[in-house]
């Protein structure tokens, strides 16, 4: 992980703050990762409720996606495997569910407890192939702190 700062912050965040609700923490992680990446141009967090993702806190232009079925676009992919998606090229993968003119890639990680989907951190950059193993790592790694606090 080339910046291991970023997820110590969250960490910190998580254990010293202890906001009153889950959503406070959701959306103060978020904003770090929107501030501290400067390739993350679209950062969100969606929950699962039911058969569908529903949009939690982000940073970044407004969505039309505000819900998503299970297994459609990427980030019902991502929730539907339970896997980590990245696409260099979202104009090239039939399930992107287009949000912005500008975005080139994609990265959508699922937050899991006990071996089930929670939700999933969404992050798309205006660059292509923007993603690497390293920005895998580091929210892989944000997203099991967050499932761990979403349970307290």
């Amino acid at each position: 992980m080339d910046n291991p700062e970023i997820l110590n912050s969250i960490h910190v965040i998580a254990l010293l703050l202890r906001p009153p609700d889950t959503g406070s923490l959701l959306a103060e992680v978020v904003k770090l990762l929107h501030r501290e990446r400067p390739h993350y141009h679209w950062v969100g967090i969606y929950l699962l409720e039911g058969d569908e993702l529903v949009l939690g806190p982000f940073v970044g232009k407004p969505s039309p996606h505000d819900r998503i079925p299970l297994g459609k676009g990427i980030c019902g992919a991502a929730a539907s495997t339970a896997q980590t998606v990245i696409v260099d090229d979202v104009s090239a993968d039939p399930r992107y569910l287009a949000c912005s003119l500008e975005t080139r890639s994609e990265i959508v990680v699922p937050i899991k407890r006990r071996g089930q989907v929670v939700g999933e951190i969404d992050i798309d950059s205006d660059q292509p192939a923007a993603f690497t193993s390293q920005d895998q790592d580091l929210l892989e790694g944000v997203a099991d702190i967050l499932a761990a606090k979403m349970g307290d």
